[in-house]
């Protein structure tokens, strides 16, 4: 494990993502799956509206998607759906390189990954499944 990628904040974010449990009668629910590392993140909202009134997940992968996943939980709610996949856009611009302002200011905790693109996906996976479970509302 690399002391850069996994610090205190990383460590207390996925020690968190941990504890964030599925979500009875959710609103869309989706699973995603990395095949590479084998990481899975199945991730439930609820919606009043286009607002996220709840965010639950399980998290079968390592400490960055537990992290990301904390990451969405705490920041998505009371937000507008719709926001979401911008979100995510700024993040893998973020990762990549760009110099793109974050729109939580707890995603900074991931600039470390932007040197590690084989994690990338890792930090990207909650928010595909998001992303994934919105586009099946539709």
């Amino acid at each position: 494990m690399s002391d850069t990628l996994y610090h205190d904040e990383i460590l207390a974010l996925a020690r968190a993502g941990r504890a964030v449990p599925r979500l009875e009668g959710a609103t869309v629910t989706a699973r995603v799956d990395n095949p590479i590392c084998g990481d899975r993140v199945t991730v439930d909202l609820t919606l009043d509206g286009d607002t996220v009134t709840a965010v639950g997940a399980k998290v079968q992968g390592c400490a960055l998607c537990q992290a990301s996943v904390k990451a969405i939980a705490d920041n998505a709610v009371g937000r507008p759906a719709g926001e979401l996949p911008d979100v995510a856009d700024r993040v893998e611009s973020y990762l990549a390189g760009s110099d793109t302002a974050l729109p939580w200011e707890v995603l900074s905790s991931f600039s470390p990954v932007r040197a590690a693109k084989s994690r990338w996906e890792c930090v990207m996976l909650p928010f595909r499944a998001v992303i994934k479970a919105l586009k099946e509302r539709r």
